[in-house]
């Protein structure tokens, strides 16, 4: 049997945009690319897997097969299936364009390219539905995991289950992960917590081709933990109506040729996550406020891009102004940005 070689891409994503909060994503045209190399099966001593990193994080991603987060999720769908190894002498070139810690879903990306890279080397042939539910026992919430696997403008929910599946879906994180111990064997972190089939669920909306993201990516890292943890436990009536009725509208309005301006600038509006947050990212209110359809022609909507620090603006032109005057605003709160021009893109793929 000869050597073989395959490619995992997965799109980076920003979830919420607006008022979707947890609901909604949008897979972006950044991405996390694996190149794997697997040698045949051979008779001499194991080796275990050899992994690069160029790109975004390089300098911070640790390179041991039971330390990173990729080839953790794989092995944890290859146990799953009574596989307890990797092949020997696997190598994984990993590139990666998606900042750290941006809200751009690094994270997300990274669990997704593990869930692949486990079905394609156990040679599993899990449905999408499936692998979606081994990413949901890692990442927790839907909404980037299902845009970086399905890909485009996708909302999602997790189901109800019955009382032993949700059982099995509050397993501990460290349970699903382990963290392996220098001294790990090959027998160490056996049967891992199966995931309950039909975890989550979702649907793709429309997008209309004339729509591209401006990512507007401050210099400092913000961690989805951190911005959790500014949010309340409990929300008025009123707030929770106003989201959700400009979600109900953002969800046609985005799909919809030419895009209303003035119909999508309003529907992005949040009151659930965004007012929080603020106290962690300077000049949030102050672009999300002074950057409208009114001032800079093109602009469809602006928002904080899954738990920030990047700001996405939905618009069909005027990009660089768009940016550039973020830019000012964000510059006299003393913090640098870098902006990119995105767009909406597929999901993952393996070839």
């Amino acid at each position: 049997m000869a050597s073989r070689t395959f490619r995992i891409k997965i799109p980076a994503t920003s979830a919420n945009i607006g008022p979707g909060f947890d609901v909604v994503g949008l897979s972006l045209s950044l991405h996390l690319t694996l190149t794997v190399l697997q040698p045949p099966p051979s008779d001499a001593p194991y080796n275990a897997p050899q992994l690069r990193y160029t790109g975004e994080g390089a300098a911070e991603v640790p390179l041991d097969a039971y330390k990173n987060l990729t080839t953790r999720v794989a092995l944890y769908l290859l146990r799953c299936h009574g596989i307890r190894l990797f092949p020997s002498g696997l190598v994984i070139d990993v590139h990666n364009e998606i900042p750290f810690g941006r809200g751009l879903g690094s994270s997300g990306a990274a669990v997704i390219a593990g869930v692949l890279l486990g079905n394609e080397l156990g040679a599993l042939h899990l449905p999408r539905a499936r692998l979606l539910d081994f990413a949901l026992m890692v990442e927790r919430h839907p909404d980037n995991v299902t845009a970086a696997l399905v890909g485009g403008f996708v909302g999602s929910y997790l189901r109800e289950l019955d009382d032993a599946a949700t059982q099995a879906a509050s397993v501990p994180l460290s349970e699903v992960l382990p963290e392996y111990p220098p001294d790990a064997g090959e027998d160490w972190g056996l049967n891992p917590p199966v995931p309950p089939v039909g975890i989550g669920h979702y649907v793709r909306f429309g997008w209309s081709d004339s729509i591209r993201a401006v990512a507007i990516i401050p210099r400092f890292e913000l961690s989805t933990a951190t911005a959790r943890e500014v949010l309340p436990l409990q929300y008025s009536r009123k707030d929770l109506v106003f989201n959700l009725q400009r979600l109900a509208v953002l969800t046609t309005a985005l799909g919809q040729s030419p895009p209303d301006p003035e119909l999508i600038y309003e529907a992005m509006k949040d009151r659930i996550h965004q007012p929080y947050r603020k106290v962690l990212i300077p000049g949030l209110p102050e672009v999300t406020s002074l950057i409208t359809p009114m001032t800079h022609p093109g602009l469809l909507g602006i928002c904080l891009s899954g738990a920030g620090p990047t700001i996405l603006a939905l618009a069909t032109h005027g990009f660089e102004a768009i940016a550039e005057d973020a830019r000012s605003i964000f510059k006299e709160k003393g913090v640098d940005i870098d902006w990119k021009l995105l767009t909406v893109v597929g999901g993952s793929v393996v070839e």
